[in-house]
């Protein structure tokens, strides 16, 4: 086997891919036109079919003369061509236009179909509390969700404070004899991980009668999510032995948790694993390939598997500008950052994070701050400036910021302060963020080791008392290294 799991030779040449005809959902949203010039008048069966197309073809101005003539033709009341209009707009991101066809609706039109339109939208958009709020409402209203308004919600409990939520979505399911439903059960299942309740996901699995590839993939990804990455594995393991199928999902859940605990080996084989089947050059398994060895100490071999992927997209850049950063070797970051512009792709916040991060170990405190101020005015990142010591001027920049500084930013920033022993601004920093709301774990854990750290323990114990009343609780956090014989757990 090679050593980074890969050919040495050099890449074939990609042939030139012959010409693709019409995608369907252009000529679907051309039609639309060809009605309207012809002097056809569309029914409420039209829209339901134009409509998503617009929103697959990338053609907002066209979706929204298609709701113009919806609503001219007295046809944007119809549940069907109502529900087509909120899918469209969240799918475009236009989530406020959405938000207004879904209100301004006549009661009749706001059948199941819209409501559950209307969790999707907020689902496909991140917006989970939105979610959640409209999916109560429409229960409290006694409109009863059907299995697609499950499973569009389900991907919206997050965390151990969504589990009773959760489990009351469980017992809908249940209620509602939709128990045999497998991508419900499935969701379910994924829910309960992201929820931290293993044991729940387990048990649902374990009580299947049938399970799919998507099925395993499910606990696999559970498993690696959660931190335990030896139970991916060896759940891997055994869909190989029965001789189950998988698929690239499963590889990357399972390549996420080699990295997750060290296991190089694994790793290595399972990219072995993925060339033999031609899936190690595409975006998904690449990417996560050069993570994983990155995350083992191979930065040779998370290049070598950046440069085999066919087209490197922002995400790999991202992960190989950032392996080089985490590593030590800022030069080669600000290289590839160089490069990478030069090839005309933008970055986004990890590019420019993983940037700083190099600029901030090598102390190129001038190079940091030129690219933080042009990043201010065009990107939206969370940045770190306080490992130069240049404090007072990172703290004006974070101020004056056009975008709201999040706890990352300023999570970065009093690692600084404590780097560079200045208790005072961080403590003027620290009670305007708690006076401001806010109860991010890692801030307290910092003031109070800050505390101790200048011998003020009265001020260290008062925090940790104040965390212990908020019921916060900071997750350890630990490094796998392999050895020959043994794998030993870093807690830190």
């Amino acid at each position: 086997m090679p050593t980074c799991g890969t050919p040495s030779s050099a890449p074939t040449p990609t042939p030139t891919p012959p010409s693709r005809p019409t995608p369907p959902q252009r000529t679907r949203s051309s039609s639309i036109k060809r009605m309207r010039a012809a002097g056809v008048a569309p029914d409420c069966y039209t829209y339901p079919i134009v409509l998503p197309a617009c929103a697959a073809a990338g053609a907002p101005r066209l979706g929204r003369a298609a709701h113009g003539d919806a609503v001219r033709f007295a046809l944007a009341g119809d549940g069907f061509v109502h529900s087509a209009l909120i899918a469209m707009y969240c799918q475009e991101g236009e989530v406020a236009d959405a938000e207004q066809v879904f209100l301004t609706a006549a009661a009749g039109a706001r059948t199941v179909v819209s409501w559950t339109a209307m969790v999707a939208g907020y689902a496909q958009n991140c917006l989970f509390g939105q979610a959640v709020a409209v999916f109560g409402t429409m229960v409290a209203q006694g409109m009863l969700p059907n299995e697609i308004t499950l499973i569009s919600f389900l991907p919206c409990l997050q965390g151990q404070e969504c589990l009773a939520a959760g489990e009351m979505v469980h017992g809908f399911v249940v209620k509602l004899g939709f128990d045999a439903n497998l991508p419900l059960v499935n969701a379910l299942i994924a829910m309960y991980g992201k929820c931290g309740s293993i044991a729940s996901a387990k048990e649902l699995f374990d009580g299947m009668a049938a399970r799919t590839v998507v099925s395993r993939n499910t606990m696999v990804a559970m498993y690696e999510q959660n931190g335990d990455g030896v139970r991916a594995i060896k759940l891997f393991h055994r869909m190989l032995s029965e001789k189950v199928g998988f698929d690239t999902v499963t590889l990357v859940s399972v390549l996420s948790a080699s990295a997750r605990t060290g296991a190089l080996e694994t790793g290595k084989w399972v990219h072995e694993l993925a060339r033999s089947r031609g899936l190690d050059t595409g975006a998904r398994i690449g990417n996560v390939l050069v993570d994983m060895y990155a995350k083992c100490g191979e930065i040779a071999c998370a290049r070598q598997a950046f440069e085999g992927l066919r087209e490197p997209g922002v995400v790999s850049w991202s992960a190989m500008i950032s392996a080089y950063a985490n590593h030590g070797e800022p030069e080669e970051a600000l290289s590839l950052f160089s490069a990478m512009k030069d090839q005309g792709i933008k970055p986004n916040s990890f590019t420019l994070t993983a940037v700083l991060v190099a600029c901030g170990h090598s102390g190129l405190v001038d190079e940091g701050l030129a690219i933080f101020n042009s990043i201010v005015t065009d990107y939206h990142i969370s940045p770190t400036l306080g490992r130069a010591g240049r404090l007072v001027e990172a703290y004006e920049i974070i101020r004056g910021m056009s975008m709201q500084p999040d706890k990352c930013i300023w999570g970065a920033f009093l690692g600084g302060c404590r780097l560079h022993g200045n208790l005072e601004l961080a403590e003027f920093v620290a009670k305007d963020l708690f006076q401001s709301g806010s109860n991010d774990v890692t801030f307290y854990v910092l003031m109070a080791n800050m505390y101790f750290e200048a011998g003020m323990l009265e001020d260290a114990e008062r925090t940790r008392r104040t965390m212990k009343e908020m019921e916060l609780k900071k997750t350890a956090g630990h490094s796998l290294v392999c050895t020959s014989r043994e794998r030993r757990a870093i807690m830190r």
